[in-house]
């Protein structure tokens, strides 16, 4: 996974919850790509609606599982339950879980 600096672009945040719109589940993001950034037998196996590849593509990870998946933004729309998430990784990565977002430590995102 590989953090852009410029994803001015992108609609959602590391530590945001999103819902994913065609498998209906729910997630925390957890890394952002400008543009897709996994391998071209990826997509044809996975990738099955065939999203943009020239959007953003998210790192999720998946509610009550042990996995995470990789996302184009036009499956995901924003998660407004508030409810936090179940899955063993968050703590790696997040230190708190306030106002429906996760923040990692000493950070503001």
């Amino acid at each position: 996974m590989g953090t852009v600096t410029n994803i001015s672009r992108a609609k959602f945040s590391i530590g945001d919850l999103v819902h994913h719109q065609l498998f209906n589940y729910r997630g925390v993001i957890v890394d952002v790509d400008a543009t897709f950034q996994s391998t071209e037998e990826w997509y044809e196996t996975v990738a099955r609606s065939r999203p943009p590849k020239d959007e953003p593509w998210y790192h999720v990870l998946v509610d009550g599982a042990v996995h995470s998946t990789y996302v184009a933004e036009q499956n995901l729309e924003r998660d407004t339950s508030g409810e936090p998430i179940n899955h063993p990784m968050l703590a790696q990565i997040f230190a708190r879980f306030e106002d429906g977002r996760y923040f990692r430590a000493g950070r503001t995102n």
